[in-house]
């Protein structure tokens, strides 16, 4: 199958994890809220972005001198950090919102710096805490683990153990389930979720239901997300498109409980 002619949120749906470039997906999927955007300038200012990053790093090959290059680029240079003053403002959700205002959401900073490091030819990931998105740049022989939310602060043990308590309770100890790193599409996932689930709670119905369909496209394999889709068309009235959603659903799943589940909300429409 030839991607490169295909709807390009589809594209990312149908690539395989490894053929995702993290960065460049962010930029589709906020232009899909900009109908017409042209993307050649966010494009040519990630490049800037990734040029200047190279002749600060210069020969640096430990990721402890790679990531202090990094935070001085974006956290120093830029001022990208994390806007914890709005932080359920949606444009903290917006990949591009967040290049023009230097303010976001852990996750869409996350992304905007393992995009980077990528683009320098460095082993990064984006890693999920509870409640939180940090980044590890490095591999398991020389990690550094950075905080894109607070001006690319590095984590030790000890700001770690912050984090979960902020999230999990003061006594909470760091384990390695706490430090997941995560795919590409499970990232963007996650980003476009932040968005659906503050249109959810403000009541946007209609919005909430066109950010559920993006990620149903993003990423068909995922079977709560056809299930939240199915709520959200059922909650519209739309009961022939929630029984298309659970349709879709059952072909991601063998899970006997699951599909239990998908024909009584199938009988819950058809009454």
């Amino acid at each position: 199958m030839n991607v490169d002619v295909l709807d390009p949120l589809v594209a990312i749906g149908v690539a395989d994890d490894g053929e995702i470039v993290i960065d460049e997906a962010a930029l589709v999927l906020a232009a899909a809220d900009r109908p017409g955007l042209d993307l050649a300038k966010p494009r040519l200012w990630l490049g800037t972005l990734a040029a200047r990053l190279a002749a600060l790093a210069g020969s640096a090959a430990g990721s402890a001198d790679r990531a202090d290059a990094l935070v001085r680029l974006l956290a120093g240079e830029e001022g990208f950090t994390g806007d914890a003053d709005t932080y359920d403002s949606p444009e903290n959700a917006d990949f591009l919102a967040m290049l023009k205002r230097r303010r976001g959401l852990p996750v869409t900073l996350s992304i905007l710096y393992v995009g980077l490091a990528r683009r320098a030819g460095w082993p990064a990931v984006p890693v999920a805490l509870p409640g939180h998105v940090i980044v590890r740049l490095g591999g398991e022989a020389d990690p550094v683990l950075l905080d894109p939310f607070s001006a690319g602060r590095t984590l030790g043990i000890a700001g770690i153990r912050m984090l979960l308590a902020r999230a999990l309770g003061r006594n909470t100890r760091p384990d390695p389930a706490h430090l997941r790193p995560m795919g590409n599409r499970e990232t963007l996932v996650r980003l476009v979720s932040n968005q659906a689930i503050r249109a959810r709670k403000s009541g946007q119905l209609a919005r909430a239901l066109e950010l559920s369909r993006r990620l149903t496209t993003i990423a068909p394999a995922v079977p709560e997300l056809w299930w939240e889709r199915a709520r959200l068309e059922q909650l519209v009235g739309d009961r022939a498109a929630a029984r298309a959603s659970l349709s879709a659903m059952r072909e991601t799943t063998r899970d006997p409980a699951v599909i239990a589940r998908i024909r009584e909300a199938e009988r819950s429409l058809t009454r």
